[in-house]
């Protein structure tokens, strides 16, 4: 894994919005983007944002799946999983939860990645978000084929 951007400064929530929207049509089936960082960094924020810029619907309703553990949502090309694995207790859960089958045709959008253990895919998208008191921060790192894809976004 390289660093793919970042830290790019998320001044206010506009300009994450803005970058979810961007990132959104650039996802296909099989990619799984991993949202790691602490309480109130912007993880749940832009999951929504991407979520609602990929299905199209900017009133998409898009619950928090702290308690659910997944949430899914039909989009154009691909079936998004949003998940929150905040309150796993132990990663063979995710089996449980069909995680596993999900992660090669559907897009992935896994807040708290670090409970999965081994499970995370290598291929994956690391977006890491830091709050800082004046603005929030993101770091995008991943493999040679997230830059390339990545490029028409991030310029």
């Amino acid at each position: 894994m390289s660093l793919i951007a970042g830290p790019i400064a998320l001044r206010d929530e506009s300009h994450s919005l803005a970058l979810a929207r961007a990132l959104a049509p650039h996802l296909r089936a099989g990619d799984t983007l991993l949202l790691s960082g602490q309480i109130g960094a912007g993880k749940s924020f832009f999951a929504r944002a991407l979520i609602r810029a990929r299905t199209g619907n900017p009133d998409e309703e898009v619950p928090s799946p702290t308690f659910t553990l997944v949430q899914s949502y039909e989009a154009p090309g691909a079936e998004i999983w949003h998940c929150d694995l905040y309150r796993l207790s132990d990663p063979f859960e995710l089996v449980e939860l069909g995680l596993e089958e999900a992660l090669g045709r559907a897009i992935c959008l896994i807040e708290w990645p670090d409970r999965m253990g081994d499970m995370a895919p290598p291929e994956a998208l690391s977006l890491g978000f830091e709050a800082r008191p004046d603005t929030h921060m993101l770091t995008m790192t991943g493999d040679a084929t997230w830059r390339a894809r990545l490029e028409p976004v991030l310029g």
